[in-house]
């Protein structure tokens, strides 16, 4: 089957053949991979920027953490049905460490992550723990349900900065994350929410057509004197940023209330200097939100469930496989906003 790989630790990929997945083991499944979604991380990792180091000893690699497809074989004591929809939760748990012995395996001190240290989603077949699927809704079609890995990190993020009715609240980043951090936003009951960018057009669009028209475009004006004009020179309850840039963070302290929360979501490739007298004076929050928890992922299946066609425009691109490296120069050039592949 065709795979596309990270084969050396430098800028780019490798469409190549490898076998089919091997057959699963006990508690273990072959999904047969419908969709897959490429992300911003891998996006880094494709160009090789700071921060995927982590990735050379398990190198190569069929990438792909955003996936969605059906159960193709079952291990003993699998217990899914063959031709069930699942999606995939990326990480893999080792079992063994002092926080999965204590039922806290969202913290695993040596998990592995699928598409990123082991064979992921860029593929027709992809053997993986049972345990790290869920199941998709009827009405839920694969497209969709690739889209609940991005709807989990961004649900998680709101989750974790505690958005509550009325807040207003700022997000930095109009990405496929910054999408999904908005729509978290406006369903915890956020009464405003204002997105950023710089020069992001295509995204901008997405975000519109997701009901979003406070969107600020750093490239025309700093980002404090567009925030505060819109909001008639009131703080912002909380601020998440999902850009991968440092600097966002300081602006958007710049623009955040007295004991607010700032939420980073982002993968960074360089060092932050924070302003730590003013940061202790004005009690901000600083937390970091990674990931999503296996109940977040019910509530995005129960969203997806809810409302389908709701989080459709955030895909604009559909490939397949074989043209994955256009869908990812598209990612890269921020000429797309979610491209999804189809093996």
């Amino acid at each position: 089957m065709q795979a596309l790989r990270k084969t050396t630790a430098g800028f780019g990929l490798v469409l190549e053949e490898i076998p089919e997945a091997f057959p699963p083991g006990p508690g273990e499944v072959v999904v047969q991979v419908e969709a897959a979604g490429i992300c911003g991380s891998d996006v880094h990792a494709y160009e090789w920027s700071g921060g995927y180091e982590f990735m050379v000893p398990h190198l190569p690699l069929a990438m792909g953490h955003e996936f969605a497809g059906k159960i193709l074989r079952n291990g003993t004591g699998a217990g899914w049905e063959i031709g069930q929809r699942v999606a995939v939760i990326p990480f893999v748990a080792c079992g063994r460490c002092a926080n999965c012995r204590s039922d806290n395996s969202r913290n695993c001190l040596d998990r592995s992550g699928i598409g990123l240290t082991r064979d992921g989603g860029f593929a027709r077949t992809v053997r993986l723990p049972a345990r790290c699927c869920v199941a998709v809704p009827d009405g839920v079609d694969a497209e969709l349900g690739a889209l609940a890995e991005p709807l989990g990190v961004g649900l998680q993020a709101v989750l974790t900065t505690e958005v509550g009715v009325g807040d207003t609240v700022l997000v930095l980043g109009p990405g496929t994350i910054g999408q999904a951090i908005a729509l978290a936003a406006r369903q915890a009951g956020a009464t405003r929410v204002l997105v950023s960018g710089r020069a992001d057009a295509p995204r901008f669009d997405v975000l519109r057509q997701l009901g979003f028209t406070e969107l600020i475009d750093v490239a025309e004006a700093p980002l404090r004197d567009q925030v505060l004009a819109a909001t008639g020179g009131r703080a912002v309850d909380v601020v998440l940023e999902a850009t991968g840039v440092p600097a966002s963070i300081n602006e958007g302290l710049g623009v955040l209330k007295k004991g607010g929360v700032f939420g980073v979501v982002g993968i960074h490739a360089g060092a932050l200097t924070l302003p730590l007298t003013e940061f202790v004076r004005m009690r901000w929050q600083l937390r970091a939100s990674h990931g999503a928890e296996r109940g977040t992922w019910d509530k995005v299946m129960a969203m997806l469930a809810a409302n389908p066609e709701g989080f459709r425009p955030m895909i604009t691109h559909r490939l397949p496989l074989e043209r994955g490296i256009e869908g990812f120069e598209l990612a890269r050039q921020r000429a797309a906003s979610k491209v999804m592949l189809t093996p």
